[in-house]
């Protein structure tokens, strides 16, 4: 059995996070948490193939050294025979997010769901919010494990 600093390789896996504009993460994890449109979902080694839908929310990635949340837009995850790859819109770490830039997103999109607007207006601006949202939650998370 292959040891890593007490680890098996074994239980770890390849995992890459990809945006259109950079690589958020590229290594080994031992286990990786996305949210799917049926909640959240965890992954470890050895996990069947599989490509599932992903919705704004938070990627947890679980390194043999540290546990790291980072904001997601939305996406999809997939997982084959070589690991896992994440593709979403946008990923922010904790220290990427503007925390006033996020709140005033929130208050912004608060105010347009207040407002009468035609069915595909409300659902983007459904989807503003849940960014903000999922941003000042990670942020907020951050500090809680801090």
């Amino acid at each position: 059995m292959n040891m890593r600093g007490g680890i098996s390789t074994s239980t770890l896996f390849k995992l890459s996070v990809i945006t259109p504009e950079h690589e958020v993460f590229d290594g080994m994890v031992e286990s990786l948490t996305v949210t799917t449109l049926d909640g959240q979902y965890a992954i470890m080694a050895g996990h069947a193939p599989i490509v599932m839908p992903l919705v704004v929310g938070s990627i947890r990635i679980k390194t043999p050294d540290e546990t790291v949340e980072v904001f997601n837009s939305e996406g999809f995850l997939e997982i084959d025979r070589a690991g896992a790859t994440v593709y979403v819109q946008a990923s922010e770490t904790p220290e990427e997010i503007d925390k006033f830039r996020a709140e005033e997103a929130r208050i912004r999109a608060e105010e347009r769901l207040r407002q009468k607007q035609s069915n595909r207006e409300y659902q983007q601006s459904k989807l503003a919010l849940a960014r903000a949202m999922a941003r000042l939650r990670v942020m907020k998370q951050r500090k809680f494990n801090e």
